[in-house]
């Protein structure tokens, strides 16, 4: 069951979404908000699985919401108005409803989001259950094998975060913190953007490490004591 909220300030919206839910099995309503900053505040004391977004709204915008919440919950758009459709999908949006939509294009958007978490889960549970060399992550609607030998940084950008090896650059919904948790000791994070493997380090010069010629990653100094007391024994 998927615990969702919606964010709209007109009661006829209001009553239709409920009414799609409560006929919808695997949802369950747990609020409705009428504007973005109330359904803040609950999010950042509770947590959901599908949020149900307006665009249109007093005080704060649907769009102004999702730039200023990084990790905000999947989200589906409801909107009268199709110009913000692309704006949406930038801010990771699973689906954009414009109104009036059937109950059959609900479906269809709620259908969205089930693939993407059966995606998000089949990963978690490919990873659990190979060898600790390789990695199943998913990317976009893919999933893809990449083997931790293999990763030289991991970096912080914008909403996602890029995977570097030496071939090739994956960007992931991951953040850093998601990565310290899947990842062993041979990882380690020297600063606020970036994750090393310790295994490609080079040298270290001036707060500055180099994994190779075209690959020099800064230290935070709120990470060097702990770097270079934990990984380098100084």
């Amino acid at each position: 069951m998927l615990k969702c909220i919606i964010i709209e300030d007109q009661p006829p919206a209001q009553q239709i979404l409920q009414q799609y839910i409560d006929d919808t099995d695997h949802l369950a309503l747990e609020k409705i908000f009428s504007d973005a900053i109330e359904a803040r505040a609950y999010l950042e004391k509770n947590t959901i699985d599908l949020l149900f977004l307006d665009i249109k709204l007093p005080k704060v915008s649907g769009i102004a919401f999702l730039k200023s919440f990084k990790d905000h919950p999947p989200t589906i758009l409801t909107t009268a108005y199709s110009d913000y459709a692309l704006e949406g999908y930038e801010y990771n949006v699973v689906d954009y409803l414009l109104k009036p939509f059937s109950f059959e294009r609900f479906s269809q958007a709620v259908n969205k989001v089930l693939a993407l978490m059966n995606t998000e889960s089949l990963a978690d549970n490919l990873s659990k259950n190979v060898a600790d060399t390789a990695l199943y992550i998913k990317l976009k609607h893919e999933i893809v094998k990449i083997n931790r030998e293999d990763i030289l940084h991991i970096k912080s950008d914008g909403d996602y975060t890029e995977i570097v090896t030496e071939s090739q650059k994956h960007l992931s919904t991951y953040s850093l913190k998601d990565w310290l948790q899947k990842l062993d000791d041979s990882f380690c994070q020297v600063h606020k953007s970036y994750i090393i493997n310790l295994n490609h380090l080079k040298k270290i010069s001036q707060n500055k490490i180099y994994q190779s010629v075209k690959y020099i990653i800064p230290i935070g100094r709120a990470y060097k004591k702990n770097f270079m007391k934990k990984h380098l024994k100084q």
